[in-house]
């Protein structure tokens, strides 16, 4: 698809599903409206996390440089930042209403995982200032260093799309998050050991969600060798999708100064990544596959 397409493509959705998700609210209660509109600045993110532009400054020198016939009331790159900021609650909405268009949320079958979101590494945490309420200190099984930040947590279907996604302390219980991610969900959802707890499980069953996860070594699994295999290579799926979150969308490197500006760039990577495979439905391609997705 020619960029030109794809941009055309991510504005019509947007402007489609726009009135619904706003639901007539005013955006905004006192002074002048922005030049470019609401729809024209969450295209541009979109579109700029998919060519890698996933901060303010880059992003609106390349739609100003490149696409101005496009977008022609532009306004200062000061008055772009705050815009995009203050879209934090649409962008989620947004994605909420694509997840509903593409049928993810009856899915059957979910997984869940999650990743570090750095905001600094233990060396440099006392000098790092950013978020000292509600970021603290955490471990990367993966990758091994403690951190100092947050830790995102993602629910994805087998078809590779992120259905729902909550952002914890570093430090929290990758089970607790799991409540909000399974929130409108029924079926299988599989996670790693550290979502491990009968409490969990049978509290989960009660709202029709049937978790299941590996063993501890030291416990005997009642399930059929068979059964544990498939349950380990569908779970593989969603490290795919962290794989493209951090590789495409840069994850592990979200730049922001407070949680309004995060909560904002968290959202519309999601919000993006799940345009992707709405766009490449349209075409006729698998949903993961990014590469070759603009000609």
């Amino acid at each position: 698809m020619p960029l030109e397409d794809f941009i055309i493509t991510v504005f019509c959705w947007v402007e489609e599903h726009w009135d619904s998700v706003i639901g007539g609210q005013r955006l905004r209660q006192r002074g002048f409206a922005p030049k470019l509109t609401d729809s024209e600045v969450i295209t541009m993110e979109v579109v700029g996390e998919f060519l890698g532009l996933d901060t303010d400054l880059p992003l609106w020198q390349y739609f100003h440089r490149h696409w101005p016939s496009w977008f022609p009331q532009w306004g200062s790159r000061p008055t772009f930042t705050p815009q995009a900021a203050h879209l934090w609650a649409i962008k989620p909405a947004l994605h909420r209403r694509l997840v509903i268009d593409l049928g993810a949320v009856t899915d059957p079958i979910h997984l869940v995982d999650g990743c570090p979101l750095p905001l600094g590494v233990l060396t440099r945490a006392r000098r790092y200032r950013l978020f000292s309420g509600p970021a603290d200190y955490g471990y990367c099984a993966a990758k091994k260093p403690y951190y100092s930040g947050f830790h995102g947590h993602r629910m994805v279907t087998i078809n590779g799309v992120i259905t729902g996604g909550t952002v914890t302390p570093a430090s929290a219980d990758e089970r607790e998050a799991l409540w909000d991610l399974t929130e409108g969900i029924q079926g299988l959802v599989i996670g790693d050991k550290g979502y491990i707890s009968a409490f969990l499980k049978q509290e989960l069953a009660t709202a029709h969600i049937d978790l299941q996860t590996p063993l501890r070594a030291n416990r005997a699994d009642p399930r059929t060798p068979s059964v544990i295999q498939q349950l380990t290579t569908t779970r593989r799926l969603v490290e795919t999708v962290i794989a493209q979150l951090t590789g495409w969308f840069h994850w592990g490197k979200i730049w922001a100064r407070d949680q309004w500006h995060l909560t904002s760039r968290i959202t519309r990577k999601l919000l993006a990544h799940t345009l992707c495979i709405f766009v490449n439905r349209l075409l006729g391609r698998s949903d993961l596959q990014f590469e070759g997705l603009i000609a």
